[in-house]
């Protein structure tokens, strides 16, 4: 018998990565599709899968094939996932076999025994509303064994996590799995503890704190045990093999954190979506502050929720801005800055009811940046267009995009001026004045510089919850789905700098930002209020946060989104060149640009080229990055114009490519 050839998917970057192979009779009749596989490429030996089979009547000098060297046996992908993958390098422009290399776990000969948190399985004491009940009679009425995507857009406190548990042991009555995706690990440990109490199945999480061991047994576990489990994971855990996967759940889907940045620059609530298509089953997504695009899908179909109260009849909280102008100029109000006189009277009246006060700044570290008063001079990055930001407590100047530090210097190097003054704050000016005025209470903060792991981070809520800290001022890591009991006092800092940032987004940032950190607070029936301190309280977005109203906030923006072509009106996707020479970087940005244009006024009519521009910061680790912008409301033109890039495109071996597609941000 002569050999026999496939299509193998090779762990290369270089697009269109099916190469041919061939095999013997004898390994032939072991190989399927989606076998992991060794094959030759050059001199080196890489990882491949095995994509099909071809005829051998179509190769035209067999002399030149290659033998496939090694055959994987510990890991295998199924049917739907080979679809879902080829459907990612198809959509996302990213080679196929660097995509499913990506994703795969590190291969362990021995993995260690894997552990798993087993659910209680205690009935569920809280009673459904009319709003929960109307969703999950509507989901269940629909069935669960064809495919279906659902939006439940609940006000903060809604009681989205009631109607998620509702659905999920319908699921696990029908003995199949359930896959929760949370957008960021810090949320796992209320969910777990939920998980754990309510579901009589094993859980398992799936994170950046469990180990490779872990994370390759679960992978193996789940490729050959179909009984019913939990699995709580981020977004990389939207590739996990599960066998008999009956519902798919992305909380806060909204969330940035869901969207990856580098090498393959998926959206795992969109892969989520296209896995519940492919495995025929429903996906619900929820969130207090959906994307623009998402509600745009939604809002006038029968797959979306509108939850419009908080549950166990508790009230939404009252917003008051704090207008900080001119508060510099007076010396009371300079001492306590970047608090207000108003503030501190509201935290320490909280305090004396014995309740609990979260501040909330998405800034790190003491001050923005150091500056001489003598000279002016400030303290820059050498490897990126960046100032050095100012860490007080261990007297540091640090790069927040690449790891470049410093000591904090005693005098300026330009006039040896011993006067630095510290510019903007952070997390860390915010506790320290805290600290200071109210010495007898306990105080910390909850953000990635001070809290590096997962053992960390679970004490700290822990500590929270039994009430054991009296404020914590944190980050990011504070807004997004904590249900945190005797919080009433909500006070937000530093919001103006995302206010007018240019980005299409800004504003829908913003507004999901200060409605997910007031979400915090008032969520057990008490009265709460959030502080806004704001050099631009006429600025619109605040009066949807006082009236609560995503509806009115949604009504403005569609037009702003029209009149710049943004999405949802219109898809996006950057191209992004990045070289150590700037000079390189603009050269073939530009023409590049322009070779498209040219490709789009010829073949591609619906599709516009913006740009070149640099990114937001040029100089990034001694690399300069400049971006193009293809916009068009023809989907199909758009991604056939990448795609013939593509196909076409080698860049020259000092620039470096990036293709974003449906960016979340402009870089």
């Amino acid at each position: 018998m002569n050999d026999q050839y496939f299509l193998v998917a090779v762990n290369s970057p270089f697009n269109g990565s099916l190469l041919t192979y061939k095999a013997t009779p004898e390994m032939a009749s072991v190989l399927k599709r989606g076998q992991l596989v060794k094959v030759p490429l050059g001199k080196r030996v890489i990882d491949g899968c095995l994509w099909g089979a071809i005829d051998s009547s179509s190769i035209k000098d067999p002399t030149k094939i290659k033998d496939i060297v090694e055959i994987e046996s510990e890991v295998f992908l199924s049917e739907i996932e080979c679809e879902l993958y080829q459907w990612m390098a198809n959509y996302y422009h990213y080679p196929l076999g660097q995509l499913i290399h990506d994703v795969l776990p590190p291969f362990l000969k021995r993995p260690r025994k894997l552990n798993f948190d087993q659910g209680a399985g205690i009935p569920l004491d809280l009673e459904m509303n009319e709003e929960q009940k109307n969703v999950v009679d509507q989901i269940t009425a629909y069935g669960f064994d064809v495919f279906s995507k659902w939006l439940v857009h609940g006000v903060t406190g809604a009681g989205k996590t009631l109607i998620y548990l509702e659905l999920i042991k319908k699921i696990i009555a029908q003995k199949k799995s359930v896959l929760f995706l949370l957008p960021e690990i810090n949320l796992t440990p209320q969910f777990l503890k939920t998980f754990q109490t309510y579901l009589d199945v094993p859980i398992y999480s799936y994170n950046s704190s469990i180990s490779n061991s872990d994370k390759f047994g679960l992978w193996k576990l789940l490729q050959e045990d179909d009984s019913p489990k939990m699995i709580l994971g981020v977004r990389s855990s939207i590739f996990l093999p599960i066998k008999n996967l009956g519902l798919v759940i992305v909380d806060e889907e909204h969330d940035q954190s869901f969207k990856q940045d580098d090498r393959c620059t998926y959206n795992a609530r969109d892969i989520a979506i296209k896995r519940a298509a492919l495995e025929k089953i429903p996906v619900i997504l929820g969130s207090a502050t959906p994307m623009v695009e998402t509600y745009k899908a939604f809002i006038e179909t029968n797959h979306y929720f509108g939850l419009r109260k908080r549950a166990l009849d508790a009230r939404l909280p009252s917003v008051e801005l704090i207008d900080m102008r001119g508060r510099s100029k007076i010396e009371s109000e300079r001492m306590i800055w970047p608090y207000s006189s108003e503030s501190i009277f509201k935290i320490k009246k909280a305090l004396e009811r014995e309740e609990q006060v979260l501040v909330f700044i998405n800034r790190l570290g003491y001050a923005n940046y150091l500056q001489c008063n003598a000279c002016g001079h400030q303290f820059a990055c050498p490897n990126c267009s960046t100032n050095l930001k100012y860490f007080k407590k261990r007297s540091e100047l640090s790069c927040q995009t690449c790891e470049y530090k410093q000591p904090a210097p005693e005098m300026c190097p330009e006039c040896m001026n011993i006067n630095l003054a510290p510019k903007g704050f952070g997390t860390e000016k915010a506790y320290e004045i805290l600290k200071d005025l109210l010495p007898e209470k306990t105080i910390e903060r909850f953000d990635r510089d001070e809290i590096k792991t997962f053992t960390q981070l679970e004490n700290v809520l822990d500590r929270f919850h039994k009430k054991e800290i009296d404020i914590l001022v944190g980050t990011q890591m504070l807004s997004k789905g904590h249900n945190f009991k005797n919080v009433n006092l909500v006070l937000i800092l530093g919001i103006d700098s995302q206010l007018n940032f240019p980005d299409f987004r800004s504003n829908e940032r913003v507004y999901q930002t200060l409605t997910q950190v007031s979400g915090r607070a008032g969520r057990f029936g008490k009265d709460a209020e959030v502080l806004v301190h704001t050099l631009a309280p006429e600025n619109k977005i605040f009066s949807y946060l006082k009236n609560h109203t995503f509806e009115e906030f949604y009504l403005d923006e569609i037009p702003m989104r029209e009149m710049c072509s943004s999405p949802p009106m219109k898809k996006l996707i950057l191209i992004y060149f990045n070289s150590k020479s700037q000079e390189s970087v603009i050269k073939e940005s530009t023409n590049q640009a322009n070779s498209l244009r040219a490709l789009a006024a010829k073949h591609f009519e619906e599709v516009e080229i913006l740009g070149p521009r640099p990114s937001m910061i040029e100089k990034k680790v001694n690399k300069f990055t400049w971006s193009l912008m293809v916009r068009s409301s023809d989907v199909n033109q758009l991604h056939n114009l990448i795609k013939t890039f593509t196909k076409n495109y080698r860049p020259p071996h000092t620039i470096s490519l990036k293709i974003d597609v449906d960016p979340y941000y402009f870089d």
